[in-house]
């Protein structure tokens, strides 16, 4: 049976069908398609286009029981490599890195990364404000569950949009970024003291109302420092927690003395990054 339909419901489906298709559209250019290996995915994320600075994102899914590496995988791993270069109209891209998770890594020791899904804010400066910026990405990291699995990836992404679809998931994950802070600061954890005790031994007293879900971790100056992840010690001081670790893992002749070191600390709420020169 023919059904006849009135045309001003076919104009009105047909112009849902529109701008519908239209809104797919726009999604799809804020974000590259997924490239997919067995146990996980990665795509690039476009923000919108405003001036000079601009602000993506690399997305990360994993399979559930699977992780990934933050840039400092721990006591075992493999960090992330990024190389941008191919890009057109870019002058510079920074990875951000969200508040970490401590893994137990099956071997008596512990890794550091991120599991589920997780999104690496990326800030991209163009080399020209008034003109197209494409974002190329090679992508090399692990993915682990007992054994770890090396994944190549490739993408390619325009930042188009004057208001895209992905900013607010953007913005959520540059909130999860650990602020920058000094020792001493009066933030709900912070760092309250870092002092050598003996040649090799670094003391880190950490002020925090819950002791029992903080975890500190350590860099050196450079990537080839592979320094320990500090440890509690117990018992701490009243209202305090405090980690040490051994000055290992340098590179062949760096001395600790007036070394730059990173410490990321990372609570149940609030997570904050301090640069310091060990005494």
């Amino acid at each position: 049976m023919l059904t006849r339909v009135p045309l001003h419901a076919a104009i009105g489906v047909a112009t849902t069908l529109l701008v519908s298709s239209l809104a797919l559209a726009a999604h799809a250019d804020d974000a590259s398609p997924w490239q997919r290996d067995g146990h996980s995915a990665v795509r690039l994320l476009a923000g919108s286009r405003s001036g000079a600075v601009l602000l993506g994102g690399i997305a990360f899914q994993i399979q559930p029981g699977w992780k990934t590496y933050w840039r400092m995988p721990g006591d075992s791993g493999v960090p992330p490599r990024f190389d941008f270069s191919k890009s057109d109209n870019v002058e510079a891209v920074t990875v951000m890195w969200p508040a970490p998770l401590k893994f137990d890594d099956g071997a008596g020791g512990h890794s550091i990364g991120y599991h589920d899904q997780i999104v690496l804010p990326l800030r991209i400066i163009a080399k020209a404000a008034d003109k197209p910026v494409t974002l190329r990405a090679e992508i090399n990291y692990a993915v682990c569950e007992k054994l770890c699995i090396p994944v190549e990836a490739k993408a390619e992404l325009g930042f188009n949009s004057v208001a895209s679809t992905e900013d607010a998931n953007l913005r959520a994950a540059l909130d999860t970024v650990p602020k920058p802070a000094n020792i001493g600061d009066p933030n709900p954890i912070t760092i309250r003291d870092v002092k050598r005790d003996g040649p090799k031994n670094v003391v880190v007293d950490v002020v925090t109302p819950d002791a029992g879900n903080v975890n500190l971790f350590v860099e050196g100056p450079t990537p080839d420092w592979s320094l320990p992840i500090p440890a509690p010690v117990e018992p701490s001081p009243p209202g305090v927690k405090r980690f040490s670790f051994e000055l290992d893992g340098l590179p062949p002749g760096a001395k600790p003395d007036g070394a730059a070191l990173k410490f990321t600390l990372v609570g149940p709420q609030k997570s904050y990054e301090f640069n310091t020169n060990l005494e």
